[in-house]
């Protein structure tokens, strides 16, 4: 699958944050560029978490799947965006490389499928007559979630052959090399790549982009923002992400160039 590539980001903006319930935008002001970030949907390891509150008792799931009420939220967010007519606006979809963003990726914004729980099972055939033409859809290891027990990826080998619909092409390595099964990234780590991620999304041409993520992800990446750039981001904004949740952001033109500036991990 071919992607769109990224063009150099020129201009200057100031970081503007508003808390918007139907959907989290990063929308440039000067010419309405937007980009939709959801966290993941419900996942088989949110479920064992619920069920038990002893982490002992859980079953250690490497690269959990989404449960059964997550492919209702993404039935549901699917036919929420696609009422407002948002769905078929996107233009690009870049998803953490984990199974239950693919999942929930695909779900919303694959080509309709005759069976959702099909999605990552190796169905690699839409219905006859899709609703409308997906947009493409990338992984990148930039927005997956943080490092630790359970959330390794599998094999590219593997993801490709569950997740036709899915362009693996920005990921070097063929295994997780990434992820060690007993350290825990820090959240400086995390931020650090999220600050990254947000460069790199802006330096893309595509006006309408969707990310699909994780909440310790999601939310570090904010709190990062608020520490280094826009104080003015209420605290209320970086609350933890739930289950298919969407909001939004809206930069406006001033600088960016010290975005992330302090991090080694640029």
């Amino acid at each position: 699958m071919e992607t769109t590539a990224a063009a150099p980001y020129h201009s200057n903006q100031k970081l503007v944050i508003h808390l918007v319930p139907a959907c989290f935008f990063l929308q440039y002001l000067s010419n309405k560029n937007m980009h939709v970030v959801i966290r993941h949907a419900h996942g088989l390891h949110n479920l064992e978490s619920e069920r038990h509150r002893d982490p002992l008792k859980r079953i250690q799931y490497a690269d959990p799947e989404l449960s059964p009420l997550g492919w209702q939220q993404v039935r549901e967010q699917r036919k929420d965006l696609s009422a407002s007519g948002l769905l078929e606006r996107i233009e690009l979809v870049v998803t953490s490389p984990l199974t239950r963003t693919l999942q929930t990726s695909v779900g919303i914004f694959g080509s309709p499928l005759k069976d959702e729980n099909t999605v990552g099972n190796g169905y690699q055939n839409g219905i006859k007559t899709p609703i409308f033409n997906h947009p493409p859809i990338i992984a990148s290891e930039l927005c997956r979630e943080r490092l630790s027990k359970g959330r390794s990826r599998g094999s590219i080998s593997q993801c490709r052959s569950r997740f036709p619909q899915v362009d693996f092409s920005l990921i070097e390595r063929e295994d997780d090399i990434l992820w060690e099964a007993d350290e825990r990234e820090s959240d400086e780590s995390v931020a650090a790549k999220g600050i990254k991620f947000i460069k790199w999304l802006l330096a893309r041409k595509e006006k309408e982009i969707a990310v699909v993520s994780h909440g310790v992800f999601l939310q570090q990446t904010l709190i990062a923002l608020k520490n280094e750039f826009d104080s003015s981001i209420e605290e209320e904004f970086l609350t933890p992400f739930g289950n298919c949740e969407i909001r939004s952001l809206k930069f406006f033109r001033e600088s960016v160039v010290r975005l992330g500036q302090d991090y080694k991990k640029n």
